[in-house]
């Protein structure tokens, strides 16, 4: 009898789970939410096994958040016939990514470098640490279990929105708490959920609820503001470190050009306040225009191109899903104008 009462209510206890989880899962879909997966370092380091793949059949993205949500992967890989390898890291330097490429003497691919000036351009510590923990000890130590439990966990997102760790876990709801700053202590701002799903390429998007309702958007502007003025509150970038940041990135380029492969620096759009600071705080000619001299490389900045110059962004720095499809179109036709890349291939 007693095993029998056991046994019913470790039934009871699994049903309850179930009609829970289920439950959450609907609720969740209900909201608009889709799939979205961890963007963390195994997914990293899943695109970084990619880059040796030949010239002629990917190229390989870096930068910050702009080209995450900007490139659109699938029209991508539709009008080029090419792999996109998204190894862009939202809020970070992408020059330790371009040093790290240029000392893999394995690697002899495409690469385009996304510019953030107010990222790309700032200092670089000892470490290579992105906002989902430092990618490349994780890909360099990665082990055979760990790719397993990747390849078990990518199945299992596929198919349910409430496993997103990075948003929905228990963790993450707990530090999205609206918890008030108090003396000494200040609480960073939390981005909504709306503003950031992960596609297994690692492509960003925003979701229509954000591109829908502007105070969820201007939590977004909110946060670019507030970062702003943290900003204006560090020395400007100083002429010295200016001159070894452009050095570092030449070697580099020159390091990958040597082995056969090829370059190319992109500055993707920006709007409203966030690209007038933009222009205030790094002037062209000081950075972007010197930058490209010195890299010599081939280059593109959305400025000069009316087919791209025109796009608004949601909330001043990111794509929508639809302009990324039409900045990816025209994207595709200068990388081809500039023999970048071969229509086709």
């Amino acid at each position: 009898m007693q095993a029998n009462s056991i046994s019913k209510s470790a039934i009871l206890v699994v049903v309850i789970v179930i009609i829970s989880v289920a439950s959450w899962e609907v609720y969740l879909r209900s909201t608009g939410l889709k799939i979205s997966y961890d963007n963390l370092e195994p997914l990293w380091a899943d695109k970084r096994e990619r880059v040796y793949d030949p010239i002629d059949k990917a190229v390989v993205f870096i930068g910050s958040s702009r080209i995450k949500y900007d490139l659109d992967v699938p029209t991508w890989e539709q009008l080029t016939g090419m792999r996109a390898v998204q190894l862009a890291c939202e809020g970070t330097n992408p020059v330790p990514m371009l040093l790290d490429l240029a000392a893999d003497k394995n690697f002899k691919g495409n690469l385009v470098v996304d510019v953030t000036e107010g990222l790309f351009f700032s200092p670089i510590g000892n470490g290579v640490t992105t906002i989902s923990g430092d990618v490349f000890k994780y890909y360099r130590e990665i082990t055979p279990a760990q790719k397993a439990s990747f390849a078990i966990n990518h199945l299992l997102e596929s198919q349910f929105v409430f496993l997103d760790k990075g948003d929905l876990s228990l963790p993450a709801l707990l530090d999205k708490l609206d918890i008030p700053s108090r003396k000494g202590v200040m609480k960073m701002p939390i981005f909504p959920i709306e503003f950031t799903r992960v596609q297994f390429s690692r492509q960003s998007y925003m979701t229509e609820r954000l591109l829908k309702d502007t105070n969820i958007a201007k939590r977004v502007t909110d946060i670019w503001t507030l970062y702003g003025n943290m900003a204006r509150t560090r020395p400007p970038v100083s002429d010295d470190s200016l001159t070894r940041r452009m050095n570092d990135v030449r070697i580099a380029v020159d390091k990958i050009k040597a082995r056969g492969g090829k370059v190319f620096f992109v500055r993707t759009p920006s709007s409203g306040p966030a690209w007038m600071g933009e222009q205030m705080a790094f002037p062209r000619q000081k950075m972007w225009d010197r930058l490209i001299k010195t890299a010599d490389c081939p280059a593109a900045h959305f400025a000069d191109y009316p087919a791209i110059d025109h796009f608004i962004c949601p909330e001043w720095s990111h794509l929508s899903p639809a302009d990324a499809v039409a900045f990816t179109k025209e994207f595709v036709k200068i990388l081809m104008d500039k023999k970048f890349i071969t229509p086709g291939k």
